[in-house]
């Protein structure tokens, strides 16, 4: 099937009728494939909580593939992605309003199995690994972390087969490395990234934030200004943008930060102060007890 390029700005998409939920791989396949026809599907993969940061990757799947292609999304909480100390039996879920958002926006099917639906030999013990580019930044916090993206994200992309996978940007590092799989293993699918999605203040969406109290909040808002502040001064070089966007979280209360850094999307590493071209500037922090990560993209000249 063609392949289509990145989409644009999209409009939320008339709901036309309700997503077929399933739960194993056999309904999924049946209600995602109810026939022969060749038709483009995309698939947008996320662990519930949906937010209207979701509801953007749905619309653009829907606009992707056009009126007649198909759009699938997935709700599974992986454990494989959790770490020990992390909150994988606190983590959000709410199906029915996931549907509900899902199918307003787009969404033929909606695929939430359970873990023995995902893994029905228990813990896999064979499970891909992201290398050099998976132990940096976020890697270093959450060692494995994204071993156990990419396999899961493997496995979703054998069952749904789609030809569009649909991530967010602010998730950088899982776009890059899950973009680098897809590259290096020969996945017959493409992979495209979709802008984040903004509060009118600058926070970006995330499920997390509802952890977030009134006071951390405001607190947390420091991120995006100081990523805002490092793009501003992109014309000036790498060595700008570093210096405004520490500037500006220097002091900053309520965030302990993890790692400010300008990184080249490619590989993930950091970008020498001589760097031209496209990069991703990237923020991790606690904000009170809860972990956030945003990004901005920069042209450094």
């Amino acid at each position: 099937m063609a392949r289509g390029k990145q989409p644009g700005k999209v409009q939320r998409a008339p709901k036309v009728h309700r997503a077929v939920v399933t739960h194993t791989v056999g309904d999924f396949e049946a209600a995602f494939w109810p026939d022969e026809q060749p038709v483009d599907n995309a698939v947008v993969m996320t662990m519930g909580a949906l937010h209207e940061g979701h509801a953007a990757l749905v619309r653009a799947a829907r606009k992707q593939v056009g009126r007649d292609g198909r759009v699938a999304v997935t709700v599974f909480v992986n454990p494989l992605q959790f770490g020990a100390d992390e909150d994988l039996e606190r983590y959000p879920r709410d199906l029915d309003a996931d549907v509900r958002l899902a199918e307003e926006n787009g969404a033929d099917v909606v695929f939430a199995p359970s873990v023995d639906e995902v893994y029905p030999n228990g813990e896999p013990q064979v499970r891909l690994t992201a290398g050099p580019m998976g132990d940096r930044f976020e890697g270093t916090t959450r060692p494995g972390h994204f071993d156990g993206v990419l396999t899961v994200v493997a496995k979703l992309l054998h069952i749904t087969d789609p030809d569009f996978a649909l991530f967010g940007e602010k998730d950088a590092q899982q776009l890059a490395v899950i973009q680098r799989m897809v590259a290096d293993l020969d996945f017959d699918v493409e992979i495209i990234g979709v802008p984040t999605v903004r509060e009118e203040d600058g926070l970006a969406l995330s499920s997390r934030n509802r952890y977030l109290s009134a006071e951390d909040r405001a607190h947390a808002l420091a991120l995006s200004k100081a990523l805002f502040a490092g793009r501003d001064v992109a014309a000036q070089g790498p060595k700008a943008v570093r210096e405004a966007a520490a500037a500006a979280l220097d002091g900053a209360e309520g965030v302990a930060l993890d790692y400010l850094a300008l990184i080249d999307p490619h590989d993930f590493t950091e970008v020498a102060d001589d760097f031209q071209g496209g990069a991703v500037l990237a923020v991790a922090a606690k904000v009170g007890t809860t972990r956030l990560i945003d990004n901005v993209h920069v042209i450094c000249r």
